[in-house]
C-alpha cells in the first residue's frame, strides 16, 4: 500500500510558522515580563522547550509507523509519556503559580499554540522532503 503525499500549500506552511513563533515568542516574551524568580522562570522555559521536542517526537513516530517505518513499541510509549508529562508539568505549575488567572490561561494557550505550531512545522518539513526526494534516500543520487 502506497499513500499518496499531497504538497502543503503556501498558506498551510505560512499559518504553521506564524503559529509557533506566535506561540514560542509569547511564551519567552511572558516569561522575559513577568515578575517570578529567575528559576521559575527558568522552569517553564524548560518545560516549553521539552513540550516542543516531545511534540515533534511523537508526531514523528506516528508518522513513521503509518509509512511502515518501524518504530518500537517502547519509544512510541515513551514519546505519549513524555508529551502527557509536559503538559502535566506546565498545568501543575501554573496551578500552583502565585500568577493572575488571565496570565495563567495566557500562559497555557501560548504554549498549547507552540506545540500545535511545531507538529504543523515538522509535518510540513516531512511532506516537502518527501515530494522533494523522488528518489530512495539510501541510494545514492547520480549526477551528471
Amino acid at each position: 500500500m502506497h499513500r499518496q503525499i499531497q504538497r502543503p500549500t503556501g498558506a498551510f506552511i505560512g499559518a504553521s510558522w506564524l503559529a509557533l513563533a506566535a506561540g514560542v515568542i509569547a511564551f519567552v516574551v511572558g516569561l522575559w515580563n513577568a515578575s517570578m524568580a529567575l528559576n521559575e522562570k527558568g522552569y517553564y522555559f524548560t518545560v516549553l522547550m521539552y513540550g516542543l521536542f516531545s511534540a515533534v517526537s511523537l508526531q514523528k513516530s506516528v508518522r513513521d509507523r503509518l509509512e511502515g517505518v518501524p518504530v518500537t513499541g517502547l519509544y512510541y510509549g515513551l514519546c505519549w509519556v513524555s508529551l502527557g508529562l509536559c503538559v502535566m508539568l506546565l498545568a501543575i505549575g501554573l496551578w500552583n503559580a502565585t500568577l493572575a488567572l488571565s496570565e495563567k490561561g495566557f500562559y497555557a494557550m501560548a504554549f498549547l499554540l507552540a506545540l500545535f505550531g511545531s507538529v504543523a512545522v515538522q509535518k510540513n518539513v516531512r511532506d516537502l522532503a518527501l515530494l522533494g526526494d523522488s528518489h530512495d534516500a539510501r541510494e545514492p543520487v547520480a549526477e551528471s
